[in-house]
C-alpha cells in the first residue's frame, strides 16, 4: 500500500467529534479555568477597595464585558475548529471583535481628552503588573482548555486550536486580573489588556503543535 493511500484511508476513518460533547467539555473548562483564575487573582492581588463607587463598577463591568467577550467568541470558535478536519472556511478573525471595540472607544477617549493625559490614561500606574499578571493567570485556564480539547476533541489545525485556547484563557484571567486592577481608563484597557490577551494568544499558537498533538 502506498503511503497516499494510507493517509486517505487514516484520514476517512477518523470518527467525527460529538460536538455537543465537546461544548459541555469547553464549557466546564472555562468555568474550572475562571474559578482558578479568580482565586489566584483574589489571593495574590486582592480586590481594590473602592468596588463600591458608580465609576469604578462601570469600568470594572467594561473590563469584564472586554474579557468575555473575547472567552465567549473564542470558546465558540473552538467548538468549529477542534475536530478532526476543523472547518476550514471558519472565520477566526471573528474573535477580533471585542478587540476592535474597545480600541474605538479608546480612540473616542482619547479625543476627548486633552493630549497632556494621554500619556496617563495609556500608561496608567499599574501597566507593569498588568503585563506580568493576565499572562500568568492565564496558565491555569489554558491547561483546564487543552486538556478539554485532548480530551473531548482531536484537532487538526493544531496552532489555530492553541491559539484559540490562549485567547480564551487570557480573557479569562483578564477577567479575574479586572477586579484587583485601579487603573480606570478604555485607552489602558485597550493597550494592556488587550496586548496581554494577544500575547496569550500567541503563546497559545506556539504552544499548540507540542500539545495538542493526538
Amino acid at each position: 500500500m502506498r503511503t497516499s493511500e494510507l493517509i486517505e484511508m487514516l484520514s476517512t476513518n477518523i470518527e467525527p467529534t460529538d460536538r455537543r460533547r465537546l461544548k459541555r467539555g469547553l464549557g466546564l473548562a472555562a468555568a474550572l479555568g475562571a474559578g482558578a483564575a479568580l482565586c489566584v487573582a483574589l489571593l495574590s492581588l486582592g480586590v481594590r477597595p473602592d468596588l463600591h463607587h458608580p465609576g469604578v463598577l462601570g469600568f470594572l463591568l467594561l473590563k469584564v464585558a472586554f474579557g468575555a467577550g473575547t472567552v465567549v467568541l473564542a470558546c465558540w470558535l473552538l467548538t468549529k475548529v477542534a475536530r478532526p478536519g476543523g472547518e476550514t472556511r471558519i472565520r477566526t478573525w471573528v474573535a477580533a471583535a471585542p478587540f476592535f471595540g474597545v480600541m474605538l472607544l479608546a480612540a473616542l477617549s482619547l479625543a476627548s481628552a486633552p493630549s497632556s493625559h494621554w500619556d496617563r490614561m495609556l500608561v496608567g500606574h499599574m501597566w507593569l503588573e498588568c503585563l506580568v499578571s493576565i499572562p500568568i493567570i492565564a496558565v491555569l485556564p489554558f491547561a483546564a482548555l487543552v486538556w478539554a480539547v485532548r480530551r473531548f476533541a482531536a484537532p487538526t489545525d493544531l496552532v489555530r486550536t492553541g491559539a484559540l485556547a490562549g485567547l480564551a484563557a487570557g480573557g479569562i484571567s483578564a477577567m479575574g486580573y479586572a477586579l484587583h486592577c485601579m487603573d480606570d481608563s478604555v485607552p489602558f484597557v485597550a493597550l494592556w489588556y488587550g496586548g496581554t490577551i494577544a500575547f496569550c494568544t500567541l503563546a497559545g499558537g506556539l504552544l499548540g503543535p507540542r500539545l495538542l498533538r493526538w
